[in-house]
């Protein structure tokens, strides 16, 4: 039986009465996300329908899930918003803390001795708040919740972007910060511009070497990194139809490589028999009763063009694999091209790792298609010349596979087996080099390939794949492998060619596991004490920020002028800092350490205005900061794309930055802003971006009318007297300025429960 099936058969028993309603307000037929969301809704129906990609809406997420990294500070906040236990199902999954270095046993032994204290903490923290916690080795938050949570129709918001994976399932699950996570914990709405819709017609059927990853990096080249900001993708057609559920995953997670609010799948039988192969017989059940809520209205898929905002078909039976990168997930290559853009671009042709697995690919048909492959090797007599590592996405997948013979296939071939966590995806990775800054390439079966995501390394060349390209790759050792065409030799020196991959979508014995990791929260957890080292240097209770002085402001220095790329791996990086993730005050000291100044070209290093000097971008906040003065952040566009990570709203924050004005940003990361009380601005002329000089002083004036739709005033100040003014925009509602004036929205739930 599912977890949380009550509150699943809830959802199903008013699912047609609020669609229906909706339908007949809106006036025409619904596509599923509408479908979805109308009913998700806190309020009653409007009077007329909302304005996709402008109005404010509020909405009940049926639940709440957390990866340990982000968890800390959702759950450090929740703590001091003053309820005794979550008013929505939450969990929190121990996946980013496990670094990979020599395999899985010895890994997931020496994360548990290092992050002792900060497991601990949440372990005691779920415990006390009525929250399921999934202790380290478990698994990868976003597999462990395809295989035990997520459901079609459903509303999740997570703590990390891949949340977005559970729309393989047919679920609408949002990636957001710790702040919004706090919100519906305590039970209060959560709030989302009603997006705009993309629909992704598939025809045709994958065959041969091509996968469902290969969908998503032709759609990341099409849509580009920023294509899909504010929008739903929405899937539909045969093509559809014919993917597994959990390709319909990997297809949703890397969604968030194009900046989608999130994607999404219509329920069918892959997805019922996904749930009933992982023990959720009632919530396929359930589902297949309410079966017409849980897709697209028939008109809606008959004529897209009418419903979507923008509609994208791709024939699977014409697509070919793809390659994406470097440096950026949607520079996107078929297989019949790279070969010769990587001799074009002069980038390394040795490949020294390939490595798959992570939240992305590592579902049964993922590890069984590139053991297909890894087999034939073994057979042959060869082993991979690249190092090569998996990485299974949950405990229930790694015992599975390993019951069934897979993970030895990858050993004989000499691949190492790292722990059930996201390990290198995420920059957790201990990498054997004799030169770790080093120009090489790599290639991996993950989401995201940013500059020094993966080892610190800016470097290393990251290029995307699906698991059986990598594993090929793998074996040949050259970038410039094309499996489809290109032939290997065995151990006698005979030419043979791989033959195409073959998967098994769900395992013919079923899955088996011996224990899943799951700790189950108390009954009662009013007697718990959560305890807090005052002398930590991982953990840190929070102070509430303050609020707005309620005048303009004034004086404000300009700490960095970052140009180009800034994702939040350059606001806040994870890798060796993640240890610190529980610690405010520690963590700041990696804030924009990885932005480009567009002064000087370099990472860490601005100008200090107080003494002339240049220095480290923390150091110089932190000298402001001192002193009593505040500044401001200027950006380019896409600011603050990739992870949900709220740390890179905080640590700001918390350093005395006032605002951060840019030429656009990525979603996730301008709610954060938002709900840390910070200011988040845009050039209305984003040519307004080349006035700003290194000494300049800056003022925001227009706060004291702040509202909805009112641009506000930057002026600059020059160090040759000379002023500069021009306009900016911003998107804050009431409820958004109210969050500024209070200091955040920590802080207005604070005051309603008086704490």
């Amino acid at each position: 039986m599912a977890f949380d099936i009550e509150m699943i058969k809830a959802v199903y028993s008013n699912m047609g009465e609020r669609v229906a309603a909706a339908r007949k307000m809106v006036g025409r037929p619904l596509t599923l996300t509408e479908k979805i969301l109308y009913s998700h809704l806190t309020e009653a129906l409007p009077a007329k329908p909302f304005e996709r990609g402008n109005s404010y809406v509020d909405f009940n997420p049926d639940r709440v899930a957390m990866q340990d990294a982000t968890a800390q500070m959702a759950l450090l906040q929740f703590m001091q918003a003053g309820r005794p236990h979550v008013a929505v199902p939450s969990t929190v999954h121990c996946d980013h803390l496990i670094q990979a270095k020599a395999g899985a046993k010895e890994d997931l032994s020496n994360a548990m001795d290092k992050n002792k204290e900060v497991f601990d903490f949440l372990a005691s923290v779920s415990n006390k708040y009525g929250i399921g916690f999934w202790k380290p080795g478990a698994g990868i938050i976003h597999q462990v919740i395809l295989e035990n949570y997520a459901f079609p129709g459903g509303m999740m918001i997570g703590t990390d972007s891949h949340t977005v994976n559970a729309g393989g399932l047919g679920m609408i699950a949002i990636g957001v910060g710790g702040a919004d996570a706090c919100d519906v914990m305590a039970g209060l709405p959560w709030e989302l511009k009603f997006p705009k819709l993309i629909g992704v017609k598939l025809t045709g059927k994958l065959s041969g070497w091509t996968s469902a990853k290969d969908v998503i990096l032709k759609v990341a080249g099409i849509l580009t990194v920023k294509g899909g900001t504010d929008k739903i993708l929405e899937y539909f057609g045969p093509g559809a139809d014919s993917l597994s559920c959990t390709g319909k995953g990997t297809i949703c997670n890397m969604g968030a490589e194009i900046g989608a609010t999130t994607s999404i799948f219509t329920f069918d039988k892959k997805m019922a028999d996904y749930l009933r192969g992982t023990e959720r017989a009632d919530v396929a059940a359930a589902a297949e009763k309410v079966a017409e809520h849980l897709r697209g209205d028939d008109e809606v898929y008959a004529s897209p063009e009418k419903y979507f905002d923008e509609v994208v078909e791709i024939n699977l039976s014409e697509l070919e694999p793809h390659v994406n990168g470097p440096f950026t997930p949607d520079l996107a290559w078929p297989i019949s091209k790279f070969a010769e853009a990587v001799k074009e671009n002069g980038w390394p042709r040795e490949l020294e790792v390939g490595l798959i697995g992570s939240c992305t690919n590592s579902s049964y048909e993922d590890i069984t298609r590139a053991a297909s492959l890894a087999k034939q090797a073994v057979d042959a007599g060869i082993k991979a010349k690249s190092e090569f590592t998996i990485t299974p996405g949950s405990e229930l997948v790694r015992y599975t596979v390993e019951r069934d013979g897979y993970l030895s296939v990858f050993e004989n071939m000499g691949g190492v087996v790292l722990a059930n966590a996201c390990g290198p995806c995420i920059g957790q990775w201990a990498r054997h080099t004799n030169d770790p800054t080093k120009k090489n390439s790599i290639i991996t079966s993950f989401n995201r390939n940013f500059a020094k995501r993966n080892d610190g390394n800016p470097n290393t060349h990251a290029f995307v794949a699906s698991p059986e390209i990598v594993t090929a790759m793998a074996i040949a050792g050259d970038l410039c492998f094309n499996p489809l065409t290109d032939e290997l030799k065995d151990s006698n020196g005979k030419s043979f060619k791989l033959k195409e991959p073959l998967g098994i979508e769900m395992p013919a014995k079923g899955f088996a596991v011996e224990d899943a990791g799951f700790q189950e929260p108390a009954k009662d957890g009013s007697k718990i004490i959560v305890k807090v080292a005052p002398d930590s240097d991982r953990l840190q209770l929070l102070e509430p920020f303050r609020p707005w002085e309620g005048t303009d402001l004034t004086g404000l220095k300009l700490l960095i002028k970052a140009k180009g790329k800034c994702t939040t791996d350059h606001i806040s990086m994870a890798g060796p800092w993640l240890k610190f993730r529980g610690h405010l005050d520690n963590i700041s000291n990696n804030m924009l350490i990885g932005a480009q100044n567009a002064f000087n070209g370099k990472t860490d290093s601005v100008k200090n205005q107080i003494t002339g000097k240049y220095d480290a971008v923390p150091a110089v906040q932190r000298a402001y900061k001192a002193a009593g003065i505040g500044s401001i952040v200027v950006g380019d566009e896409n600011y603050g794309e990739g992870s949900s990570r709220e740390h890179a709203a905080m640590e700001p924050r918390h350093l005395g930055v006032r605002a951060i004005l840019v030429k656009s940003f990525a979603r996730i990361h301008e709610t954060n802003l938002k709900k840390q009380g910070m200011l988040a601005l845009t050039f209305a002329n984003k040519s307004d971006f080349d006035k700003i000089q290194e000494d300049d002083t800056i003022d925001i004036i227009g706060l004291k009318d702040f509202r909805p739709d009112k641009q506000l005033t930057i002026v600059l100040n020059h160090s040759d007297g000379k002023t500069e003014q021009f306009n900016v925009n911003h998107t804050y509602n009431e409820n958004q300025i109210e969050w500024f004036k209070a200091g955040g929205a920590l802080n207005i739930i604070r005051s309603q429960v008086g704490a």
